[in-house]
């Protein structure tokens, strides 16, 4: 079995980042407390399902740490636990899933090209704070599931912060002890794909913790960067000896450094389920501060929502959606926020969706019902006028669901052979890339350039018309890109891009 599995991982570890900027990493782990003493342990005020903590990794640019320091391993502890946890996640058996675990020691040496607890950069000439983005996994996802993605935006300079929620939507999450809680798990939860009143009610019941998570990792970045020394990280390296490895020096880099306070200043993006849940945060919290909905179906502003989020989230907050799955945005009970449209959409004098960036795969290109989902969740319901701009929906042709995370680079010949998608390094490079662009032309600060070999260019860095950069990865011209297609977010595909492949309304497995 295990020389099965090392055919079918080739790579002993993820790629290197190509970003100007070395990564550093930050494993977190906060009491719920530290961060909003008179909050609920859980949303819902259910004290049987309590959520002590919040946890995520924090990808950032780094100085060249002097000592080396132990790797950053891809699969987090305790290994066996989280291994065969994938396998009953994938279906095993519970035989299977219990042989699987043993594989634990081929994983371990699956690394993530980071620094742990490296010094943080001090920012650039002309930037006095990085840029910050919130990064909400999939289903079957954690912390550590797209690290590649979040790795190569931080070595392009931006701070990233990747949370595991805890909704039972990761094969499942270890919860530390604090001092008033023994530690726990999170398993995960097996819920239909398909639309009934029951599988609307468990999203729901999903999406409600995951925003309430975000909430807290919001305000646990206003509070690292205010340097409050209230926090206290349980995620502490025991026999480190490098002075960035207690919790006191490795958070308090941070302080100052952030660009968190200024309104509309932070990313929020996500993969999948991830992805629903921005679109579904970045709703609830502007119109629960703009138009006084009730949305405490979804997030309850009374326990969840705090003075520093509600100024957070503006119209133009930018937004990188990769394969946004459309379920979780077209349950009944929440047809009155779901109705709604996007921020950037929501007056006439609104910017538009230029700050609004959709990725899809060509597998969910293809799934009719749900990019008919997206569509309209993305567009403008005023009109599609070209007098402001349209939200961007891409997809890499030949790209799997899997092609957005880590899954994709680390096990290719399973993507290439079971979902037919090719080229996994290069469909990352193309999400990293149109990511990095959309920023850069929403005004964020500080997002260094692509390099010349990320953006493909062969001979003169201009073109024709004298542009520079890598205007072309948002370019709807076909062709600008080899196997890059723009999408309407109208609802117009096109019938040449609907020939291109056979739409079904089939669930597809996020």
């Amino acid at each position: 079995m295990v020389a099965l599995f090392s055919s079918l991982n080739p790579l002993p570890s993820l790629p290197d980042y190509t970003g100007p900027y070395k990564v550093g990493t930050v494993d977190v782990e906060i009491p719920v407390k530290d961060i909003s003493p008179s909050s609920s342990l859980f949303p819902s005020g259910d004290s049987s399902a309590a959520i002590p903590t919040v946890a995520f990794r924090i990808f950032y640019p780094c100085s060249p740490p002097k000592h080396s320091a132990r790797p950053v391993r891809w699969i987090q502890t305790p290994q066996r636990s989280i291994v065969s946890a994938y396998a009953r996640f994938l279906g095993a058996g519970s035989a299977l899933s219990s042989a699987f675990s043993y594989l634990s020691a081929l994983l371990y040496y699956m690394t993530i090209p980071a620094h742990r607890d490296a010094p943080l950069l001090t920012p650039q000439a002309g930037v006095s704070q990085w840029p910050v983005t919130i990064f909400s996994h999939g289903l079957g996802g954690t912390r550590n599931s797209y690290s590649h993605f979040c790795g190569s935006m931080a070595s392009h300079g931006l701070v990233v912060i990747a949370p595991d929620h805890r909704d039972g939507s990761a094969p499942i999450a270890h919860i530390r002890a604090t001092k008033d809680t023994e530690a726990t798990t999170a398993d995960y939860r097996s819920i239909s794909h398909q639309p009934s009143k029951q599988t609307y009610a468990a999203r729901d019941a999903q999406v409600r913790i995951r925003l309430w998570e975000l909430s807290l990792v919001h305000e646990a970045l206003q509070k690292l960067n205010s340097g409050d020394e209230a926090i206290h990280n349980l995620a502490i390296h025991k026999g480190e000896t490098s002075k960035f490895a207690n919790d006191a020096n490795t958070l308090k880099m941070f302080h100052g450094r952030l660009a968190v306070t200024q309104p509309g200043s932070i990313t929020f993006a996500g993969h999948s389920f991830g992805a629903a849940t921005a679109v579904q945060l970045v709703k609830s919290v502007y119109y629960t501060n703009t138009r006084k909905i009730d949305t405490s179906a979804i997030f309850d502003p009374s326990a969840s929502l705090t003075p520093s989020l509600a100024s957070q989230i503006t119209p133009s907050t930018p937004l990188v959606l990769l394969d946004p799955w459309g379920l979780p945005l077209t349950s009944p009970s929440l047809s009155a926020l779901n109705a709604l449209p996007l921020p950037c959409f929501s007056t006439r004098t609104s910017p538009g969706g230029s700050n609004v960036l959709a990725i899809l795969s060509e597998a969910f290109f293809k799934w009719r019902g749900n990019l008919g989902d997206i569509q309209r969740a993305l567009a403008d319901p005023s009109s599609p006028s070209p007098s402001r701009p349209q939200s961007r929906i891409f997809y890499p042709v030949k790209s799997a669901h899997l092609s957005q995370s880590d899954f994709g680079l680390l096990f290719p010949n399973v993507t290439k052979y079971v979902a037919k998608a090719d080229e996994p390094q290069r469909t990352m490079t193309l999400n990293v890339r149109a990511a990095l662009q959309m920023l850069r032309e929403a005004g964020i600060q500080g997002v260094a350039d692509t390099s010349s070999e990320d953006r493909e260019v062969v001979g003169d860095d201009d073109d024709q018309s004298g542009k520079k950069g890598d205007w072309k990865i948002l370019s709807t011209d076909e062709g600008s890109v080899r196997g890059w297609v723009a999408l309407s977010a109208q609802g117009d595909v096109g019938k040449k891009k609907m020939a291109s492949g056979d739409l079904s309304d089939g669930a597809v497995a996020v």
